[in-house]
């Protein structure tokens, strides 16, 4: 099996590669800049084929496609910052990746036959209530920017394709970029108290536990909405803090805080990001490990 893999210099491109590679798979990885800019971490994603693609660029896009002839297009890159997607000047840029270019990508699959992976994410829901969300709902209700142009591109390939797994994840942490863990584990090192919203109720994803459910997903015919976070139990941003400081040592006081004590942010967010994994289990698939285990994995990964 051949993949295309976007965005593989991102979190989870990076991992998304090298779970290829572990299998025996050919992935090419495709980002913005002329050679593979992610982290260099010795992994077999650092040598693996790698072509630079502009996915807000149609022709490009096809041209790539068609020289490839993928089996498989893992879509992996996006505009993620959320609170910068909210300013005027960059809501058209936001748009443009998300959802354009995520139509120019599944238009290339259609025309190559090709399965497509879209990677997508709790913030097309509105957050209400405390119901974990169902991959098949469809009371969407974006409260952002960022919300809007992920629920398009879901849109753009769901009415463009048959073959596609559309896979909703939620507080995703990798090797490569920021994350919360990063963030938390840099305020310890010049703060030994710290603010923590402790209403906003989801579960964390790490990138490396995704991959393999994604790659387990391209080996079948299983397709359709799905959505894919650690196991281990809902959690708040405070009590994923918490732990984080517990099994990295530090001594740090957390404080629970409201959001609205927290103060506003650009971007309104999902208060409820709890999303239910019953249709994995169902189809066969076999669900992350806990959260918990998760994080001690990662910590280890990056030297604590």
């Amino acid at each position: 099996m051949k993949v295309l893999v976007t965005g593989a210099a991102g979190q989870l491109g990076h991992d998304v590669m090298n779970e290829l590679h572990k299998r025996g798979y050919e992935g090419i990885g495709s980002d913005l800049k002329p050679e593979y800019s992610g982290v260099q971490d010795g992994s077999p994603v650092t040598t693996m084929p790698y072509i630079p693609l502009d996915i807000t660029d149609e022709e490009a896009v096809h041209r790539a496609v068609r020289e490839i002839r993928p089996d498989a297009i893992v879509h992996c890159a996006a505009w993620t910052a959320v609170d910068a997607a909210e300013d005027p000047a960059n809501a058209p840029k936001v748009r443009q990746i998300n959802a354009v270019a995520t139509a120019f990508l599944a238009d290339a699959a259609k025309e190559a036959d090709a399965k497509m992976i879209y990677i997508s994410t709790d913030y097309v829901f509105n957050g209400l209530g405390t119901k974990p969300w169902e991959p098949d709902c469809k009371d969407y209700a974006p409260l952002n920017v960022y919300g809007r142009s992920k629920l398009a591109g879901e849109l753009a390939v769901s009415r463009t394709l048959q073959k596609y797994f559309i896979v909703r994840i939620a507080w995703v942490f990798g090797l490569s970029g920021q994350n919360f863990i990063k963030t938390m584990l840099k305020l310890s090192e010049t703060h030994d108290t710290l603010r923590v919203v402790d209403d906003q109720i989801g579960t964390p994803t790490y990138t490396f536990d995704l991959a393999r459910l994604l790659v387990d997903m391209l080996e079948t015919e299983k397709y359709g909405y799905y959505h894919a976070t650690n196991e281990g139990g809902f959690i708040s941003w405070y009590d994923f803090a918490c732990e984080i400081f517990r099994q990295a040592g530090k001594k740090v006081t957390v404080i629970p805080v409201t959001t609205e004590e927290y103060g506003k942010s650009a971007a309104s967010r999902p208060m409820n990001s709890r999303l239910s994994k019953k249709k994995l289990k169902a189809n066969g698939f076999a669900l992350l490990p806990s959260w918990q285990d998760a994080l001690t994995r990662y910590l280890k990964e990056i030297g604590y």
